[in-house]
């Protein structure tokens, strides 16, 4: 077997997973309580980072939203994997579901067309 071949099946054993969501604000006090509490109870966030981080939400429906969702509660009942590396990110954002920009089939589509 040469290394070229080691490399290779090494390599496979990894998958990038993406994914997009957008969500639409419905109740944004209750998005903010929910991770206030999230944040109170967690128990291993240092507490000069706890204030921060309860700064952050007050201000912020999209910090509130970064802090109650994981990564992490996508995968953990996936059979066969190990998650190993994980970063996320919330932004308020322009949507359209008219635009053109908007259609995720869209490329999809194309992808599939090229493969």
């Amino acid at each position: 077997m040469s290394t070229e071949n080691t490399q290779d099946e090494a390599t496979s054993r990894y998958v990038r997973l993406q994914v997009e969501l957008i969500v639409e604000l419905t109740d944004t006090e209750a998005l903010t309580s929910a991770a206030l509490d999230q944040i109170g109870e967690d128990e291993y966030m240092p507490e000069d980072e706890r204030g921060h981080a309860e700064d952050a939400v007050r201000r912020d429906e999209a910090e509130a939203l970064a802090y109650l969702v994981d990564p992490f509660d996508l995968v953990t009942s996936v059979p066969g994997i190990e998650l190993v590396q994980a970063s996320w990110s919330s932004a308020h954002t322009d949507y359209d579901p008219d635009d053109e920009e908007w259609d995720l089939y869209e490329e999809d589509e194309a992808a599939d067309e090229d493969g």
